[in-house]
């Protein structure tokens, strides 16, 4: 039975969007895309033959134990809410019921699939992202594309910038925090990021790796769907409908 590990609870304080004055020209140089793109680059490239070595182990590793496919291929809503496809190392069976229904994720998640996301290890083909531009090493983490039509105007901030391998929610509580706690995180790191900030989730980051921390929810397998605040008044979709792919207010 899944436990709910100690989680650190952000104060008011961390949650909170801080006001830009004049004088913090610095912190805006910092937040500039192309500085955050520079900085991806130069720690991915310096990093290259760890990873690069990491990413073929663990391919044939997936390949013994689970078969093929070996990556996990979904389109996720990124910058802007434009669609792209997240990959991630493959973690679940394909294993289906006698209707043709896939089975809930804990019953399909394998052991050596278990220890993969507890070591954050099947996340590692999305540094293919970081390199194509789609994603960066650090932001919200990218979501379904049917979570868009879902947010307040408030939780869409999180689509201003790029979509994150980590960020602020994961290395504050990760999948064991609410929904509204994660992004209210979220929207605190698009109105605050830097380069040093950054530098501090990646190193938090790597702190909860090794403790394995927020890894699921309580009493689930993986993180329950965010069904939205105001889903309950939302009129089921059309059958045959595709998701909603409109971005949220203010996007461009």
């Amino acid at each position: 039975m899944l436990t709910s590990p100690t989680v650190h609870r952000p104060s008011d304080r961390e949650m909170r969007p801080a006001p830009i004055s004049p004088g913090r020209r610095s912190a805006r140089s910092h937040r500039s895309p192309r500085v955050k793109r520079a900085f991806d680059l130069v720690l991915l490239l310096a990093t290259a033959p760890a990873w690069g070595m990491a990413l073929a182990v663990l391919a044939i590793l997936v390949w013994a134990k689970l078969g093929t496919p070996v990556l996990f291929r979904q389109k996720r809503p990124g910058k802007h809410g434009r669609v792209f496809e997240l990959l991630k190392f493959r973690t679940m069976t394909e294993r289906r019921d006698a209707s043709g229904k896939l089975l809930p994720d804990a019953d399909r998640l394998t052991a050596f699939g278990s220890w993969l996301r507890s070591t954050s290890l099947d996340e590692l083909p999305e540094l293919i992202n970081v390199l194509r531009g789609e994603m960066s090493l650090v932001g919200p983490r990218p979501l379904l594309v049917q979570y868009l039509g879902r947010y307040t105007p408030e939780q869409a901030r999180r689509h201003e910038v790029l979509p994150g391998i980590t960020g602020w929610a994961q290395v504050n509580g990760r999948n064991a925090i609410a929904w509204e706690d994660k992004f209210k995180l979220d929207v605190w790191y698009v109105a605050n990021r830097t380069c040093w900030l950054d530098l501090k989730i990646l190193v938090l980051t790597a702190l909860r790796v090794v403790r394995r921390e927020g890894i699921a929810a309580p009493g689930e397998a993986t993180m329950p769907e965010f069904m939205g605040q105001r889903s309950l008044l939302a009129p089921p979709p059309a059958e045959g409908a595709r998701p909603a792919t409109v971005a949220p207010r203010g996007f461009p």
